[in-house]
């Protein structure tokens, strides 16, 4: 890497991500700074900012907020790393049944909810832009709630900006076309950067020693 190589900071929308390219894979033990690094080859990687929210267990998978614990003390091993912590919602609305019927059956359901990240993220980046911390910006993210200040980080700070669309386990998902139409460049994650990016499974930090979760 050169000293003309941009400053870049990347910020991942955790739960975009993990939906988009990470559940039911093997990849989820990701470490988002290497994984950034060999998708932004050329680019010098100053931080990721990763910004998610604290999972509730449910019935289903009661420890799943212990696995993601233990994912975020491994992120924090990582000095390029910064997490925030939005809101994590769960609700119990009644849906009706389908196919409807007459009259209309409903069903109780689990509702889950992750509030604050594109606010978080888009503060951030302004933020950022604004002071100059970057000459890029990557998202990682598929979600067109974040085009207004990727406008005005390109059009009114003179700020380059790029999508890395982690959409990519269900071949039917369609990028954001407002995204894409607005950044300076647009890519898809592969799998063979997730897979190349995975820390090891025994780690160690000033807290001691741990281990990537034995169901991942």
């Amino acid at each position: 890497m050169t000293s003309s190589a941009p400053r870049t900071i990347v910020y991942i929308d955790g739960f975009n991500l993990y939906y988009g390219a990470l559940k039911g894979t093997p990849n989820r033990w990701l470490n988002i700074y290497r994984m950034s690094q060999l998708a932004l080859k050329g680019h010098s990687i100053l931080k990721v900012k990763y910004f998610t929210a604290l999972v509730k267990p449910r019935p289903e998978d009661p420890s799943q907020h212990i696995r993601q614990q233990v994912y975020l003390r491994a992120l924090r091993t990582v000095p390029q790393v910064e997490i925030y912590l939005g809101t994590f919602l769960v609700s119990y609305p009644k849906m009706v049944v389908h196919p409807v019927t007459s009259p209309p059956s409903f069903v109780t359901v689990v509702k889950t909810e992750e509030k604050g990240s594109d606010v978080n993220i888009a503060t951030h980046l302004l933020m950022d832009a604004y002071e100059d911390q970057f000459d890029v910006a990557v998202l990682v993210t598929n979600d067109s709630d974040l085009l207004m200040p990727v406008q005005v980080v390109r059009q009114r700070l003179g700020k380059r900006v790029g999508i890395l669309n982690p959409q990519i386990r269900n071949p039917k998902a369609k990028p954001s076309w407002a995204l894409r139409r607005n950044a300076d460049f647009f890519h898809s994650l592969h799998k063979g950067v997730l897979a190349a990016s995975q820390f090891p499974p025994v780690m160690t930090d000033a807290k001691g020693t741990f281990h990537k979760p034995s169901s991942w």
